[in-house]
Order: C-alpha cells, then structure tokens, then sequence
C-alpha cells in the first residue's frame, strides 16, 4: 500500500525580492494542481510578513512528488528560487489523519 506524501515549505523573501517570489509561487499553482498525482497545492501568506509565503503540498505518493520535481515548472522554481528567498521545505509521511 502507497502512502501520501505531505511536502511543506517555508519561503522568506530575499530584500527588494518579494513581489518576483510572489510571482514565481503563483505561476507553480495551476500547472502543480494539474499533476496527476497532487491532491493538494495551496499557497498562504503571511498576515504580519507579507514577504513570508508557506507552501502546503499533499500528493498520492512518493512517486507523484518525483513526477513534481522533474517537471518543468519545478526546474524552473528551483533555478529560481535560490535568488528571491530563504527557504526551508519538510517531506512529512502521515501518523495520523482524518
């Protein structure tokens, strides 16, 4: 039996950087959501920090979040995202859910 896979991630952005992070998040959205194997790929914003972005992922699998990190628009974010922010992201596998 598969189990889910729950990626979180916490991005702040680099001085002068948070408008270009905000638009390299929201272009991961529809093309991320689109993926066969993603239940889940929201994107939240901090209230106090407007330049803090958390990224909250949930797929089928393992093999859904290897499929999400070959695809382009990962690359993409990966070739980018070094530059517009600090960034610490979690692969979680589920204890208990509901």
């Amino acid at each position: 039996m598969t189990e889910p896979v729950k990626v979180v991630a916490f991005l702040t952005a680099r001085p002068a950087a948070a408008d270009r992070l905000r638009t390299l998040l929201d272009g991961m959205l529809a093309p991320s959501r689109a993926e066969p194997g993603n239940l889940r790929y929201d994107l939240w914003q901090d209230h106090s920090e407007p330049g803090r972005f958390f990224l909250d992922e949930l797929y089928r699998d393992a093999d859904a979040v290897a499929a999400h990190r070959a695809t382009p628009h990962f690359q993409a974010y990966l070739a980018a995202i070094n530059d517009l922010a600090e960034r610490t992201a979690y692969v979680l596998a589920p204890v208990s859910t509901g």
